[in-house]
């Protein structure tokens, strides 16, 4: 990280903020281009996971390429100056690189979604077999990650 007067080296720190984000980033590589997507994510033991139906281009692209990246970032406000070429904008950060994998056990694939849920809420929930059986769950085994924190 180029500026490391703002970089988080604490690992419970960068896990608060992913505790604190709604939204993770992942970003695939689609041959020439990048491929970016916003997504509702479960985070534990260094893993993330998310739900999608059985068909997409993320599911697609993970096929072809199981590396990924992602990203999370909270607490936005600008902070104006003078001249706009002097404003700033206060944020925390956490971007990481992983592995990609499916999960196919239906027991696992509960679990996954207790985890996905847990980030939303502390209610639990019940799935029907039907709804696990046409769920896929993606598991992101986490292999680096950096925190950034601007004020």
């Amino acid at each position: 990280m180029r500026r490391k007067d703002k970089e988080i080296t604490s690992r419970n720190e960068i896990e608060s903020v992913i505790r604190k984000s709604t939204v993770c980033r992942l970003a695939l590589a689609d041959e020439e281009q990048p491929y970016l997507v916003p997504l509702c994510f479960g985070y534990k033991d260094n893993s993330l996971y998310f739900h999608s139906s059985q068909k997409g281009k993320k599911l697609d692209l993970i096929k072809k390429n199981n590396k990924v990246c992602f990203e999370f970032d909270i607490g936005h406000e600008i902070k104006m100056a003078d001249r706009p070429c002097e404003w700033g904008m206060q944020y925390e950060s956490v971007i990481g690189f992983g592995e990609a994998s499916f999960i196919e056990d239906p027991e696992s694939k509960r679990k996954a979604l207790d985890i996905i849920t847990a980030q939303y809420s502390d209610r639990s929930s019940l799935y029907s077999e039907t709804m696990v059986k046409h769920t896929v769950i993606i598991k992101v085994d986490i292999m680096s990650m950096t925190g950034k924190r601007s004020e």
